[in-house]
């Protein structure tokens, strides 16, 4: 991994490109996160680099992370991440990582947390198909067949059933950079990425590019 950043969801809107075309784009407020922790091989067994984003209430901070915060000398964070950096060893505590460490047309994988969509039946969480709706049927929204008549007699692990659908992590790889604002560090996405508007994500070098 080269570079990343944890980055809050804006919103999503349109540009147009240098060919006149319309591209829609999610926004994210890339950072700025500072480097609270750095791991070594020596001390750790490998190389890291631990960053904080968005300033937290004091009050809201136990004595342990508070010590870990001013050991750093930085003010408490709401979300810490670790990132295994390549070039981890150049980063020193104290240091920020901002939006311009990508780039327009970079290519960078985006992961977060989908919507919840509490629960749900089969219809919606798994796109199965509805029966008859009229001459006298009274199967329309159901499950149908779970499993055979006697063979195995069982309804089998992983059977595609209504259920809990969202609120788990998603990565959608290989999105594009349309563009950078380093004074708002604020990064344009080609695309959609996961989650609802505010929260946190995590911005890296795609593995597919």
């Amino acid at each position: 991994m080269k570079k990343a950043i944890m980055a809050k969801k804006i919103g999503m809107t349109q540009v147009f490109g240098e060919t006149g075309n319309l591209i829609p784009v999610t926004v994210l407020e890339a950072g700025p996160c500072v480097v609270i922790q750095k791991k070594t091989k020596e001390n750790d067994g490998y190389s890291a680099v631990q960053v904080g984003f968005i300033d937290a209430k004091t009050k809201l901070v136990n004595k342990p992370e508070a010590g870990h915060f001013a050991k750093a000398g930085v003010t408490a964070k709401k979300f810490i991440k670790e990132f295994k950096l390549e070039d981890a060893q150049n980063y020193e505590v104290g240091a920020q990582i901002k939006a311009d460490v990508f780039a327009a047309g970079d290519r960078v994988d985006v992961c977060g947390t989908s919507k919840g969509k509490g629960f749900q039946g089969s219809i919606k969480r798994h796109g199965q198909s509805r029966g008859p709706m009229s001459h006298g049927s009274k199967y329309h929204r159901g499950i149908g067949a779970l499993t055979a008549g006697t063979t195995p007699g069982k309804v089998r692990k992983g059977r595609k059933m209504p259920g809990h659908m969202g609120a788990v992590r998603i990565t959608i790889q290989n999105l594009e950079v349309v563009k950078i604002d380093s004074e708002k560090n604020l990064i344009l996405i080609k695309g959609a990425v996961p989650g609802p508007r505010g929260s946190v994500l995590v911005i890296k070098d795609s593995v597919k590019a």
